[in-house]
């Protein structure tokens, strides 16, 4: 007799015990909790643009997307604790305009409707647990972190107060020119490992690469050296030349940049943030480099952390959002298979506002090339 193949989510072995899984489950709730408790009267009313979503819809997408999966098994036709959800709150049926003017429930009643599902699986992590629960248990926290990061991003758009302490701190700059790392004709394997924990779909499998020799910065561009090519004569002499970052103002002489509801002083020695994969682009080819790949970027974050310096942003890749051989989509089947249309790009590392546990080298984010709202830099490599 013939078995079906395990699917691939329950083959993401092993998984933190439960009481991590529990402590994380606790801090990433408690995060968008503190979130909400500190917004003032008003801030919940955002405008209507692409890169935002009103906070209240978003809290309650967080919610229903956690009882979806871990205590519906992902099925709609099973009861949740709050009436309509799947109506409110799926984003992949719900148009983004409409997240507007579609009547969601008062603050207080999402507040209840979170408490009654944390509890739950609460409950469930006091006990022993299955491949499908810990799988599904960790997409939910995970994702919950994702949103929290995107609220500073939203924030930071908005100019509302830095909604959280960041994880890690942006360093200045090590040195005033930067230096290149070496690398010669290398394999490498990309992608995920099978039984390496916990991984996303768009990770799926690991694969030789044969990379060509190539020479990356250790350190990204800093805001010194984007200004520099904002100023220069080339630029401003383009038809459309490249605009100053949006959180960047020009005040009796001087340069400032806003994090969040603050102006501070320009800091030259800074990693530049809030640059689109456009903008950056130009940059490079105004000094004559380029933008690493994907893989490129991925070699260097291998290494030991004294070779190189980390920027605490997300870093963009030369390569668009594009499907690894042996992709298949894992049962929230919009992660990622929607969005190999060739119109996003892919960005490695992770920013300050990313938790620990979601900066692993084999993590793919990606982002359409004209954003910059979220905390974004790049480095360069030699042509």
């Amino acid at each position: 007799m013939l078995h079906s193949p395990v699917s691939d989510h329950l083959q993401y072995e092993p998984y933190p015990n439960l009481e991590l899984l529990d402590d994380w489950l606790v801090s990433t709730n408690n995060l968008t909790l503190s979130i909400l408790k500190k917004m003032r009267p008003g801030d919940e009313c955002v405008p209507i643009e692409n890169t935002l979503n009103p906070p209240f819809w978003e809290f309650g997408h967080l919610t229903w997307f956690h009882e979806l999966w871990v205590q519906r098994d992902g099925q709609m036709s099973k009861p949740s604790l709050l009436s309509n959800v799947d109506h409110l709150f799926n984003s992949s049926e719900i148009a983004h305009l409409d997240r507007w003017t579609i009547a969601i429930p008062p603050l207080d009643a999402l507040l209840e409707y979170n408490v009654r599902v944390m509890d739950k699986t609460r409950q469930l992590l006091t006990k022993s647990i299955d491949m499908k629960k810990a799988y599904f248990i960790q997409l939910s926290i995970f994702h919950q972190d994702m949103h929290n990061e995107a609220y500073a991003h939203m924030w930071q758009t908005l100019g509302y107060p830095a909604p959280f302490e960041v994880f890690s701190k942006i360093n200045p700059i090590r040195k005033e020119t930067h230096s290149y790392i070496h690398f010669p004709e290398t394999t490498l394997i990309a992608g995920s490992e099978r039984n390496s924990g916990f991984l996303f779909d768009n990770e799926k499998w690991s694969h030789t690469i044969q990379l060509s020799a190539f020479s990356i910065a250790d350190q990204a561009v800093s805001n010194s050296d984007y200004l520099e090519f904002i100023e220069s004569p080339t630029n401003q002499a383009n038809f459309n030349p490249v605009a100053p970052p949006v959180h960047w103002k020009k005040d009796g002489g001087r340069w400032y940049q806003r994090y969040f509801d603050q102006w501070l002083n320009f800091s030259e020695n800074e990693p530049v943030r809030h640059i689109s994969f456009s903008d950056a682009k130009s940059f490079c080819d105004w000094h004559q480099l380029r933008l690493p790949n994907e893989h490129e970027l991925t070699l260097l974050m291998n290494q030991s952390p004294a070779q190189y310096q980390p920027s605490h942003l997300w870093e963009w890749a030369a390569s668009p959002f594009l499907p690894f051989p042996g992709f298949s989509p894992d049962p929230y089947f919009d992660y990622s298979k929607p969005w190999f249309d060739g119109n996003y790009q892919v960005l490695k590392g992770w920013s300050m506002f990313t938790p620990e546990r979601l900066r692993r080298n084999a993590f793919r984010n990606f982002y359409q090339p004209n954003r910059s709202d979220h905390f974004c830099g790049f480095r360069t490599c030699l042509l």
